[in-house]
């Protein structure tokens, strides 16, 4: 019997932790991020993907929207990235320096269907380049399959940056 009153706290003890879900620390960095009250833009992506560097066009692409929106906080999330570094081809695009760009590599670099990230805060990631606008911490719009237009994101953050009365 005293054998069994010092299990079972023991065991409750271990259901409740097990219950608590395990927290990625990069997945709490973005959602703090993203919890402020300016719009934040999340953008999933990786070196060799064809269509992300096709958003990279320093004229028409990432730059000029980073630098047309510097109140807009920006992380650029490097994933299924093989274990390339994207820092040249970032350079190259003019992305690094902006203030307000933070740029993040996630640890699993597999691109593999079975070992690959597929979601993150919570929500499904089945395709890059993938481009989420939050603000307040609420996931405002979400563009998950493939290049982004970049004048219906600038409509879609600047709708996030509007109060809405309804």
């Amino acid at each position: 019997m005293k054998r069994l009153v010092w299990f079972l706290p023991l065991l409750t003890a271990g259901l409740l932790r097990a219950a608590v879900p395990a927290t990625d620390p990069l997945e709490m960095q973005v959602a703090e991020l993203v919890a402020g009250p300016q719009v934040t833009v999340v953008h999933f992506w990786a070196p060799w993907c064809p269509n992300c560097r096709a958003e990279l066009d320093p004229a028409t692409g990432w730059a000029k929207f980073i630098a047309a929106n510097p109140d807009v906080k920006v992380v650029f999330l490097n994933i299924w990235h093989k274990g390339q570094d994207p820092a040249p081809r970032l350079a190259a695009a003019g992305l690094g320096a902006q203030p307000n760009l933070l740029l993040l590599t996630h640890p699993n670099p597999s691109r593999l269907a079975a070992d690959r990230l597929n979601s993150f805060m919570g929500l499904p990631v089945t395709w890059i380049p993938t481009t989420w606008v939050y603000r307040e911490g609420k996931l405002r719009v979400a563009f998950n399959y493939g290049e982004i237009r970049f004048p219906v994101l600038q409509q879609m953050v600047d709708d996030a940056r509007n109060e809405w009365p309804h």
